[in-house]
């Protein structure tokens, strides 16, 4: 059967449309911010791994929540919150921990698929999980995504210089008094709680381009530890709202927009940032300290 343009895309009523996702366009929103400022950190702290296998757990956790008919949102936080502490506790340095995350990647892929499998319900409702879905956020879903927003942000404001310096020279830091191993569990902390409601926008499968990818394109363009937060979140906040705009007039899932403006974005900040692979920003205390530019 041949499929026409407009079988997935119809603008027609786009005027009514916008009003009623208003929760999602906030979620978006939050989304936006909290990835940026948390992506500063994961690819300060080369995570972009751990992400992917956080995003896997929390899939699974909330694939069994759908089949048992719990809360969702409580499954995804469960099992995000569960990765994170197992990598934080089993991966201390960076080969232990890539060695935990590919055993726990396909655990919980395959845990989250054969869940789905067992359920009965609307295919939908499966295909969100890896996916994301536009019209899924209502108020009681916002409102915990605008509390760990809040609590995630607020944590980050208070340790972000020292887990900067942890981040980027995790032995100096330490030497000069930096809890570097109490900083690690929490950020893995607040990582599992911002993969669990990145996935209820964007998927499972695709939260790296909320969390990786505009940060990989803000090193690009600036050197200024000030400035690449801000540039983070402005890119993921882009990569949010717009994709949320443009599969509103569509048939087709948010996340591919998602991912797609967040590629873009990444190409022109390499087509117009400076050639060099190195990126400088500055810890808490002494001088600056290079992040490797993605």
């Amino acid at each position: 059967m041949d499929l026409a343009f407009s079988d997935f895309v119809d603008f027609s009523n786009y005027d009514r449309l916008v009003p009623l996702v208003q929760n999602s366009l906030y979620a978006g929103a939050l989304l936006g911010l909290l990835g940026g400022l948390v992506g500063v950190f994961v690819i300060a702290r080369d995570l972009p791994f751990a992400v992917h296998g956080v995003s896997e757990m929390s899939f699974a956790g909330a694939a069994a929540a759908l089949l048992l008919g719990g809360s969702v949102v409580a499954g995804s936080f469960a099992g995000s919150v569960v990765a994170a502490a197992l990598i934080a506790a089993l991966g201390a340095r960076a080969r232990e921990r890539n060695s935990v995350i590919g055993v726990l990647m396909p655990f919980g892929l395959g845990l989250g698929i054969l869940f789905l499998a067992l359920h009965e319900g609307r295919s939908a409702n499966k295909f969100g999980l890896l996916t994301g879905q536009i019209v899924a956020v209502d108020s009681a879903r916002l409102n915990l995504m605008i509390v760990t927003t809040l609590a995630v942000v607020a944590v980050l404001a208070v340790i972000w210089r020292p887990l900067m310096f942890a981040s980027v020279d995790p032995e100096v830091a330490a030497a000069r008094g930096v809890p570097v191993g109490l900083l690690h569990w929490v950020f893995m902390i607040l990582l599992g709680c911002t993969v669990a409601v990145a996935v209820q926008a964007v998927g499972a499968l695709l939260v790296l381009a909320l969390l990786c990818t505009p940060t990989a394109a803000a090193i690009r363009l600036t050197t200024s530890p000030v400035l690449l937060p801000l540039l983070s979140a402005l890119f993921a906040l882009t990569a949010m709202l717009g994709g949320t705009f443009l599969a509103l007039g569509t048939a087709i899932p948010i996340s591919p927009y998602v991912t797609t403006l967040s590629f873009l974005i990444y190409l022109v900040a390499r087509v117009v940032g400076r050639p060099d692979r190195r990126r400088e920003v500055a810890p808490s205390g002494g001088g600056a300290v290079g992040i490797g530019a993605a």
